[in-house]
C-alpha cells in the first residue's frame, strides 16, 4: 500500500492518535503522528504514557483495517487484552513527528499478538509487545 492511504480505524476524534497511514505491508503496517498541544493525551508538553501505548494500538487497527477487503467497511473494534514488555525511553514534545511500526506476530481466532515501535526521527522511544482482541464490526 502506497503512503499516506485513508486510514480505516474504529476511533472517532478526538480520540484518533494517528495521522497518516505510511505504509501496510503482510504482517507490517506504519503510521505517523504529528503530536499537537490540543491532543487528550498531553500534558505539560508531552505526549504521555497512555497516548503512546494508545498509538501503537490503533496502528495495529490501521493494519486491520487496511485489510478489509470491501472498502468502506467498518473495521472490526480491538481492546487490548495485555501489555507486555512496555519500555518507554522518551516521552515526544508537542511538535514532534513521530512513526509507528506493528507488526503482527501471532493471530489466534480473534486474538492479535503485535510487537509495537514507535520512533522519533531515528531513535526508537518506546517498544512493547501486545495483546489485542478483535470484536466484528
Amino acid at each position: 500500500m502506497a503512503s499516506s492511504q485513508k486510514i480505516n480505524i474504529p476511533q472517532k476524534p478526538p480520540m484518533v492518535m494517528i495521522d497518516d497511514l505510511i505504509r501496510h505491508e503482510g504482517p507490517g503496517t506504519t503510521t505517523s503522528l504529528t503530536i499537537r498541544e490540543d491532543n487528550l493525551f498531553v500534558e505539560g508538553g508531552v505526549f504521555t504514557e497512555p497516548g503512546i501505548i494508545e498509538n501503537m494500538a490503533q496502528t495495529a487497527a490501521a493494519g486491520t483495517g487496511a485489510e478489509l477487503p470491501t472498502p468502506g467497511t467498518p473495521p472490526p473494534t480491538g481492546f487490548i487484552g495485555a501489555i507486555k514488555n512496555l519500555v518507554i525511553n522518551k516521552l515526544p514534545k508537542t511538535g514532534s513527528r513521530i512513526e509507528t511500526t506493528v507488526k503482527v506476530e501471532h493471530t489466534v481466532f480473534n486474538a492479535v499478538i503485535i510487537h509495537g515501535e514507535i520512533r522519533l526521527e531515528e531513535e526508537i522511544i518506546a517498544e512493547c509487545e501486545m495483546k489485542i482482541f478483535l470484536i466484528p464490526a
